[in-house]
């Protein structure tokens, strides 16, 4: 199965697609959603199958996903964004089943089918083949109303082993990915993104390169903003267990549904007797309160995909300069880089409020830089369908 987001065919486009191909994407659904011990489809007789055009056409733009979106964008949205259909299955259909941003995209473009499917079904003279389109739009409907009666999304159990780069063994990671609640925007951080997955993969890697090295007289102290499932900060964890002082490992997050996963995340990782050096804060950026561990600064900021909208860089900035420590603190950011939908160019905010080192006065007072930038490639399998790659920032004084 591919994502519905990359195999669905823009719906302002319908009458310019064959029976064959808009069948090829119900059976897709079909394949994700639903179990194999579904009555079986309706059989349908296709005639026979005309020149295909050499490229699919079809929108890779996805539903929303954020912390500031709104709701109710039209289906189409980026549709003229035109690539070739991929014949790669998903590599891992329980996390693809389990995106709920999928799942209503899915859900979204069924409607919308079924709802202009006229103009579609008489596009053809060949009576036998509108007979075949009325019939599969007939299943399309039927899909439809079953997505309706379908039980709610379960969550997921994902590890992650991640390799260490030393005789210490692998770093493993376990993580529950909770359905992201369709009715609530900010609970993103539900799940872990691929942004995460790769910084996480670094920092395990090479922990030196990221500052994740106890210092001689004291313990190192780590913060995590916007945690979501808590990876960043869990890794961070178990780079550090064998160090000589315990360091102090906050993750932070704003939702209280994902404030209450990512303490169980944490439970797992770290089950009693042993306990855990992560503590987990709630920390809104745009009214933060600094109480507890908060009023001290912090060694190592770590963020993964963190800016949905224009605002969130600004706050972010704001919460870094209160929390950072002066001198050799090191903020470790790292964006998606998204060229459709509503989050295009979000990563362009990060530049607009933290300056390249290279173009400020150093005789200025002392403000947050981006000392290094470094953009990585998408891996297979990893990321959401609308993240062509990302940018990671080392921000520091």
């Amino acid at each position: 199965p591919t994502p519905p987001t990359s195999s669905l065919p823009p719906l302002s486009k319908l009458p310019s697609y064959s029976l064959a191909q808009i069948s090829q994407a119900v059976d897709n659904l079909r394949a994700i959603y639903f179990e194999p011990d579904t009555p079986p489809k309706p059989t349908i007789a296709l005639p026979k199958p005309k020149a295909l055009p050499k490229h699919f056409i079809h929108d890779t733009s996805v539903p929303d996903s954020g912390y500031a979106s709104a709701e109710g964008e039209e289906e189409d949205e980026g549709e003229e964004l035109r690539q070739e259909m991929s014949t790669e299955p998903f590599s891992d259909p329980d996390v693809l089943r389990s995106d709920t941003f999928e799942r209503e995209f899915a859900i979204r473009w069924l409607t919308g089918f079924t709802a202009r499917s006229d103009a579609w079904v008489y596009a053809s003279d060949d009576e036998e083949e509108t007979e075949a389109r009325a019939a599969l739009v007939d299943a399309a409907a039927s899909l439809l109303s079953t997505f309706a009666g379908a039980e709610e999304e379960e969550a997921i159990t994902r590890t992650f082993t991640f390799p260490t780069g030393s005789t210490s063994g692998a770093v493993r990671v376990e993580l529950n990915d909770a359905p992201l609640l369709s009715e609530d925007h900010t609970s993103v951080g539900l799940q872990s993104w691929g942004s995460s997955i790769l910084l996480a993969e670094r920092m395990c890697m090479h922990p030196a390169e990221f500052g994740l090295v106890t210092p001689a007289a004291r313990p190192l102290r780590i913060l995590e903003l916007g945690a979501g499932t808590g990876l960043l900060s869990i890794a961070a964890a178990k780079v550090l267990a064998s160090s000589t002082h315990r360091p102090t490992i906050v993750a932070t997050d704003y939702h209280p549904s994902v404030l209450a996963n990512l303490r169980s995340n944490v439970a797992t990782n770290f089950p009693r007797p042993s306990g855990s050096s992560v503590e987990v804060l709630a920390l809104d950026w745009q009214r933060p309160v600094y109480e507890g561990p908060l009023r001290e600064r912090f060694d190592v900021i770590l963020a993964a995909d963190v800016v949905y909208h224009p605002e969130h860089a600004c706050w972010i900035k704001a919460c870094v300069e209160r929390l950072l420590a002066p001198e050799l603190g090191v903020f470790w950011l790292i964006i998606p880089i998204r060229p459709t939908g509503r989050h295009e160019g979000m990563v362009n905010t990060v530049e607009m409020v933290f300056p390249r080192v290279e173009t400020v006065d150093s005789s200025r007072c002392r403000e947050l830089v981006i000392l290094d930038m470094e953009g990585l490639s998408k891996h297979s399998g990893v990321g959401r369908a609308d993240e062509g790659g990302y940018r990671m920032y080392k921000i520091g004084w």
